[in-house]
């Protein structure tokens, strides 16, 4: 987990790192989604942009999703330069 101002700086240096898949999280929702769709296996929370009382409910959402495969799967894979159509 990471915390930056926005979390987008944070996000985009790991994503450097092979293996990494780092997403920014502002919602409980777009937590979810980015463990159920992109595989997503680093959070960016900005602290700056996300307010401390949602900060909880957020990194939960997060650890409690898993990623869905399926017709997420080619993305993923796409998008670590595994190919995909």
């Amino acid at each position: 987990m990471l915390v930056c101002g926005s979390g987008t700086g944070m996000a985009i240096t790991a994503n450097k790192v092979a293996g990494v898949r780092a997403a920014v999280a502002w919602s409980e929702e777009t937590a979810r989604l980015a463990r159920q769709h992109n595989d997503a296996n680093v959070l960016a929370i900005g602290a700056r942009t996300t307010p401390p009382d949602q900060i909880p409910t957020i990194v939960r959402a997060w650890f409690s999703s898993n990623f869905e495969g399926g017709r997420h799967a080619e993305r993923v894979a796409k998008i670590e330069g595994g190919g995909g159509e």
